[in-house]
């Protein structure tokens, strides 16, 4: 692959190009993503997310930013827990995922920031927050280094990067996933977005996405320190935490 090409999918395209593909995928999903999620992942996406909160070592008076944080999941679920003393932040680089996840959290009575941005150029000073998240967005980034980079940066010293995301599944489950994400879930988005196109680019995203203890390698090649993984549903998602030190 020359240095101006990168995936999209099984496809090759122009680095410049794929963030507009990203952008289309989305917004033809957006207004049935949750719907989706659940459908998709018979609900999981909700533990999944759960442990995710769990393992922030988020408290009251933290200042939180979500990355590609979509509909809002885990900026609702942060604004609870940090209070009126702390801050969370929603980013998206989709202005229809934004926007539906900005109304949604003013829906619930959380009035929380949000920023439309590219992770690879956040818009937010060094030091700035004690936990950066991304669930479910890294594999769509061009540069995933360089957008790794860019989390650490702004998280504060002893601040930490949770990274959620689809991996590599146990081996003697894939035969029966790759079914399922090929066979299944375009059929399904078809039926409830009326778009196959933009599932099967979910489920060919997720065989490009780096494995586990390479994107273990890819956070510490950026200055994350204290790596670690955890596997969910057989290493069909898995949580990477990182520290800034």
């Amino acid at each position: 692959m020359s240095d101006n090409t990168t995936h999209f999918g099984f496809q090759k395209v122009n680095e410049s190009e794929k963030a507009r593909k990203v952008a289309e995928v989305f917004d033809s999903v957006a207004s049935r993503y949750d719907l989706m999620n659940d459908l998709m992942s018979a609900g999981l996406h909700r533990l999944w997310k759960a442990f995710t909160i769990a393992q922030s070592g988020v408290r009251e008076g933290s200042r939180v930013l979500d990355i590609a944080g979509g509909t809002g999941d885990l900026s609702l679920a942060f604004a609870k827990k940090v209070g009126k003393s702390g801050q969370v932040v929603l980013t998206d680089i989709n202005n229809a995922m934004l926007s539906r996840g900005r109304d949604r959290l003013l829906d619930k009575g959380y009035p929380v920031p949000a920023t439309q941005c590219n992770a690879e150029f956040i818009p937010f000073k060094d030091d700035t927050f004690d936990c950066v998240t991304v669930a479910f967005g890294l594999r769509n980034m061009t540069h995933k280094d360089h957008a790794l980079a860019e989390m650490r940066r702004v998280l504060k010293p002893g601040g930490r990067l949770l990274v959620l995301e689809f991996s590599h599944v146990w081996k003697p489950l894939a035969p029966l996933y790759d079914f399922y994400s090929f066979n299944v879930i375009p059929k399904v988005g078809q039926l409830v977005t009326q778009d196959a196109a933009s599932y099967q680019y979910l489920a060919e995203s997720i065989r490009m996405h780096p494995d586990q203890e390479t994107l273990k390698g890819i956070m510490e090649s950026v200055g994350l320190e204290k790596v670690e993984y955890f596997n969910l549903s057989l290493g069909i998602v898995a949580l990477h935490r990182g520290y800034k030190f």
